[in-house]
């Protein structure tokens, strides 16, 4: 379920399919621990066992796009304008 654009975390983008950038704090906040969670799995996971981070990465990709489809505007393929 999305929610409308004045309280998406998360906007479609202008072209193609899929989010663009966060348009509010909590979507920042999200990306940001995203970010620094894959960071820290590369550093103490990739090197010692690949499946492992294989499988790290991918349930935390599965996990934001969870968060963006719930948080987010619903995706679409967009070909820009309104």
């Amino acid at each position: 379920m999305s929610l409308p654009k004045d309280k998406a975390w998360f906007l479609t983008k202008r072209y193609g399919y899929g989010w663009g950038l966060p348009v509010r704090w909590q979507g920042w906040a999200l990306l940001i621990a995203y970010t620094l969670t894959l960071t820290l799995g590369a550093i103490f996971l990739a090197g010692g066992n690949p499946p492992l981070f294989l499988a790290f990465t991918l349930a935390f990709s599965a996990a934001l796009v969870a968060v963006c489809l719930w948080k987010g505007e619903s995706p679409r393929w967009r070909w820009g304008g309104k």
